[in-house]
């Protein structure tokens, strides 16, 4: 598991949801290698409008035609771990958008349970 508090960079990528991979969605693909790579995390986020390079405005209401909605994929991490996987971005985006972000990131982490007399971990008793 990565720990990831301080300076990082953020990379994003604007993709279509019908862009694949492989005959699999182009987001799960990116996600996936992020993941194996060992990147501190990974989230998709799927857009309601919105449009890109062709000027065609893709948009989740009902009366439209488009199901090409607009998908952005978020990884952060350190600078160097994050640059190390662009190459493998540009092997898989050929329609898209990359941006790269320096951030600050804030990890929270949960405090662990208490162990009980039993030795299993769960809440404290009052």
């Amino acid at each position: 598991m990565t720990r990831l508090t301080g300076s990082a960079l953020r990379v994003t990528v604007f993709i279509g949801e019908n862009d694949t991979w492989h005959h699999k969605p182009l987001y799960s693909e990116i996600v996936h290698r992020a993941h194996a790579a060992g990147l501190a995390g990974a989230s998709v986020f799927r857009g309601i409008e919105g449009f890109g390079a062709s000027s065609l405005i893709h948009t989740s209401r009902l009366l439209s035609l488009s199901e090409d909605l607009p998908v952005a994929i978020v990884v952060v991490d350190t600078e160097e771990r994050v640059r190390a996987f662009l190459p493998q971005l540009d092997e898989l985006v050929e329609e898209g958008l990359v941006i790269l972000d320096d951030c600050e990131v804030i990890r929270y982490v949960g405090r662990e349970r208490a162990t009980g007399a039993s030795g299993r971990k769960g809440k404290k008793s009052l």
